[in-house]
C-alpha cells in the first residue's frame, strides 16, 4: 500500500436512514457455489458462503456489499455494520446558508483511532492467541499505533472466534469484532488489523490497470464485484502518481475468487505474484504515517509523566497529500492544490470546505 493511494482514508463517517427497508433484510442466497475457491492467501469473512450482492451507499458512493448470514461484506473480508450504509444517498453537502438536517444520525462519527491508541481485547476462547499478540508487536514496531489492552474503554476491537478472517474499517464505535477462523495465520491478522485502522485492498486502486490485468473469466460467477475499481464506483484517478504495491500486505493474491485455479490477477506482462501475509511492506508503512503519524514503535506521542502540570498536548494534525482520497465527516474528498473537491454524482467536481463538522459548497 503506497501512501498516494486510494485504499486507505481518514473516515469520520456520518449516516443516516433514509430507507423504510433495513438493509439486514436482504434476501440471501445460496445458488454461488464458493466452495471450490482456494483460500490462497486472501482472507474471506464467510469461506464457501454466498449471499445476494446489493448496491448500497457509503461515503456518499455506491458500492457492492454481499449479504452473508445477515452480514454486509464488502471484497471478502470487511464488514459494516447496517448503520454505515444506506440503502439511498443522503445529503451530506449543502448551500452555503443552507441549515443542515437535524435528523439524528444513527451512522458512526469517527474512523480515526485518537492518539494513536488502539484498544483491544480478546476473546478466552481465540485458540493460538499468540498471532494476535505477534501481530499487534509487528505493528507496534513498525508504526507510530500503540495497542492498549481494554479497561472499560466503549471503543475497541475484539478478536474472536468465527468461521473466516475479517473486520471492519477504522473505529465505528463500541465493540468490533476481528473474527479470525483458525487458518487466519499471523500475516492475515496484521492484514486485518489494517482494515481495522483504515486501510483498503490495494488491488482495487483506481490506476491499477496500469499493472494488473484482470481476468474476468477466471472469477468464480458472483464474485465479480470484489474486483471493481474504486473508479467504477464514481471515483477519479487522474491525480495518482505512484505504483501498485505488489508487496502490500492488504493485495489480493493472483488466484484470488478464482473458479477454476486459473490467476484472476496477473501483472501487465501475463505473469502471476504471490501475495505476502509476512509483514507491512515499507509502502503500508509509509501510508500509515501519513494517517497516524509518530516515532515508529512508540504509538504516536508517548512521553514520561511530566514533572509539573503542562497544558494538555493537542492531537496532531493528519497529513493531507495533496492527489489523495480521504473520506471525512461522511464525505469522499479529493485533496488537490491544498483544497477539497469531491466527484458530484452526475460528473463534474465541487470545491467544498469542511465547517464545524458540515461541508459546504464552495462558490
Amino acid at each position: 500500500m503506497k501512501k498516494r493511494s486510494l485504499i486507505y482514508l481518514l473516515p469520520a463517517v456520518l449516516f443516516m436512514s433514509c430507507s423504510d427497508e433495513p438493509i439486514n433484510e436482504l434476501e440471501t442466497e445460496t445458488g454461488i457455489d464458493k466452495s471450490e475457491i482456494p483460500f490462497d492467501n486472501i482472507e474471506l469473512a464467510f469461506p464457501g458462503e454466498a449471499g445476494k450482492v446489493a448496491d448500497v451507499y457509503f461515503a456518499g458512493k455506491k458500492i457492492p456489499v454481499e449479504n452473508i448470514n445477515g452480514s454486509l461484506v464488502y471484497q471478502g473480508d470487511i464488514i459494516f455494520a447496517d448503520d454505515m450504509v444506506t440503502n439511498l444517498p443522503i445529503k451530506i453537502v449543502y448551500n452555503k446558508g443552507e441549515k443542515p438536517s437535524q435528523q439524528k444520525s444513527v451512522g458512526r462519527t469517527s474512523s480515526y483511532w485518537p492518539d494513536n491508541i488502539v484498544f483491544y481485547d480478546i476473546d478466552g476462547s481465540l485458540p493460538d492467541q499468540s498471532r494476535v499478540t505477534d501481530a499487534i508487536a509487528h505493528w507496534e514496531s513498525n508504526t507510530a499505533v500503540k495497542f492498549v489492552q481494554r479497561s472499560g474503554e466503549s471503543n475497541y476491537v475484539y478478536f474472536t472466534p468465527g468461521g473466516g478472517c475479517s473486520s471492519y474499517v477504522g473505529m465505528v464505535g463500541g465493540r468490533q469484532n476481528i473474527t479470525l477462523a483458525s487458518g487466519c495465520s499471523t500475516g492475515n491478522t496484521i492484514h486485518e488489523i489494517g482494515h481495522a485502522v483504515g486501510l483498503w485492498h490495494e488491488q482495487s486502486r483506481i490506476d491499477r490497470d496500469n499493472y494488473i490485468t484482470i481476468n474476468f473469466e477466471n472469477i468464480a460467477s458472483g464474485t465479480e464485484h470484489n474486483f471493481r475499481t474504486y473508479e467504477e464506483s464514481g471515483y477519479d484517478g487522474d491525480e495518482f502518481t505512484s505504483t501498485l504495491d505488489f508487496g502490500s500486505i492488504m493485495l489480493y493474491s493472483s488466484y484470488s475468487f478464482s473458479n477454476n485455479g486459473q490467476p484472476t490477477i496477473v501483472k501487465k506482462d501475463g505473469s502471476t505474484y504471490s501475495a505476502q501475509r509476512s509483514g507491512l511492506s515499507s509502502g503500508d508503512t509509509e501510508g500509515i504515517s501519513s494517517m497516524y503519524p509518530g516515532e515508529t514503535g512508540t504509538g504516536g506521542t508517548v512521553a514520561p509523566p511530566p514533572t509539573e502540570p503542562e497544558p494538555t498536548p493537542t492531537e496532531p494534525e493528519p497529513t493531507y497529500i495533496n492527489g489523495e482520497y480521504y473520506t471525512i465527516a461522511g464525505l469522499t474528498v479529493l485533496r488537490k492544490k491544498d483544497k477539497w473537491l469531491y466527484k458530484k454524482d452526475r460528473g463534474g467536481w465541487q470545491e467544498v470546505e469542511l465547517i464545524d463538522g458540515t461541508w459546504y459548497n464552495v462558490d
